[in-house]
């Protein structure tokens, strides 16, 4: 189970700058720090989806949003590269004074160019990341093309990004190219991971070969095969925290890599997430898993649907039912396999029900029983089995739900 906080502290200019804090319920493994991409905020679907899901995985993940940006104060055209770096130190010291400093810090994009130019300032981080960043900070300059007359001629352009119109001063230009990377990153002394997709066409993936060759060991590279830049598809950007928390942990403090806390034994907690409509967390003990609905009814698909995760418990519980029968009788049951349908029908098609009207429940289960030296007669008896199956007792009982408000 997730929570998220939303909190203010001081950039390096002093503007107050927006944050969410998102970490597991219990202790956290480790504190990491994200940087999202350049005129993002925040809460565009890489940053929330990648810091939650990190999250999940025990991790307490502070992402915010640059001067001007999101929900930040202060203006956009009056920041640069630098002052990018100086607010991504400038959170880092809030971690610092409040939950702990980073070990981890994860870039996206630009966001990912400005961990580079800054881990050096943050001792703490044993670990970084990026995920589609360029190599060098004046790569972001061909984005801002429409605005170089403006910036030639009267020291101020205007450009449209992603819908939105900013203001771009001369020195956000000229401070762009002061920061050449590759001597940065080749004294970095911290483990690399850099995260790349190969058709990025925003950001080559040249990028990600320079950056990695500028590297000294512990790096690693991982290609985000099918992704696009910004990580839209939910799967690529929790396939992308998925590893980054297991590269990490390699480089974590011993002390730092205790599991993130569990529910009461035989508690099922479920938790809105605070993106998508009908995401949801759930955590059974020390497993957690995700319910949503399809697209088709305005959620992101991004874990199982109820009646989904109901459908598993009964094909989970009819296999191992089955399966400790055999082993008990010593039967040569090889494997098991479920699958099982659930739809919605009308009482009046469901010849063994006692409604007569409306609708009932239908779950459809096939069976595969696999043995060859099993008899005719011990695969009958296990498919007698599958029925006393906990799962199936509780679908044909009579079930109480009460139901109490905590404050």
């Amino acid at each position: 189970m997730i929570r998220t906080s939303r909190l203010t502290f001081p950039g390096a200019g002093g503007t107050e700058l927006a944050a969410r804090y998102d970490a597991p319920v219990g202790p956290v493994r480790a504190t990491a720090l994200f940087a999202h991409c350049f005129t993002c905020s925040k809460d565009f679907v890489a940053a929330s989806r990648v810091s939650r899901a990190l999250a999940e995985r025990g991790f307490g993940v502070l992402r915010f949003d640059f001067t001007g940006l999101g929900h930040s104060a202060g203006e956009f055209e009056n920041t640069s590269f630098s002052s990018n770096v100086d607010d991504l130190v400038a959170a880092a010291d809030h971690l610092r004074n409040t939950v702990g400093a980073p070990a981890l810090l994860v870039g996206h994009s630009l966001g990912g160019t400005a961990v580079l130019a800054g881990a050096a300032r943050i001792p703490e981080a044993a670990a970084v990341v990026t995920i589609g960043s360029p190599a060098d900070p004046a790569h972001v300059r061909r984005l801002l093309v429409d605005a170089l007359p403006g910036v030639e001629s009267e020291g101020v352009g205007e450009v449209e990004l992603a819908g939105r119109r900013f203001r771009i001063r001369r020195e956000m230009i000229e401070d762009l190219e002061r920061h050449p990377l590759a001597e940065r990153i080749a004294s970095l002394r911290k483990a690399l991971l850099v995260m790349h997709a190969p058709l990025d066409a925003q950001v080559g993936i040249d990028n990600a070969s320079e950056i990695f060759l500028a590297a000294k060991h512990p790096k690693s590279f991982v290609s985000l095969d099918g992704a696009d830049h910004l990580l839209t598809r939910a799967q690529d950007a929790d396939y992308a925290a998925g590893v980054i928390a297991s590269w990490a942990a390699r480089y974590l403090p011993a002390e730092a890599a205790d599991s993130a806390g569990e529910a009461e034994p035989g508690e099922v907690t479920v938790t809105e997430t605070d993106y998508g409509r009908y995401a949801n967390d759930i955590q059974i003990g020390p497993h957690r898993l995700r319910a949503d609905e399809p697209p088709s009814v305005g959620g992101d698909d991004s874990g199982p649907t109820p009646y989904g995760l109901l459908s598993a418990a009964l094909g989970a519980c009819t296999t191992m039912t089955m399966r400790m029968y055999a082993d008990r009788k010593k039967w040569p049951l090889e494997r098991v396999s479920v699958s099982v349908r659930h739809a919605k029908i009308h009482a009046k098609d469901c010849e063994s029900c006692e409604t007569e009207t409306g609708k009932v429940d239908r779950f459809e289960r096939a069976l595969r029983i696999e043995g060859p030296s099993l008899s005719d007669d011990q695969r009958a008896r296990l498919v007698e089995i599958a029925d006393r199956c906990p799962v199936h007792r509780t679908l044909h009982s009579e079930v109480e739900i009460r139901t109490r408000v905590l404050d």
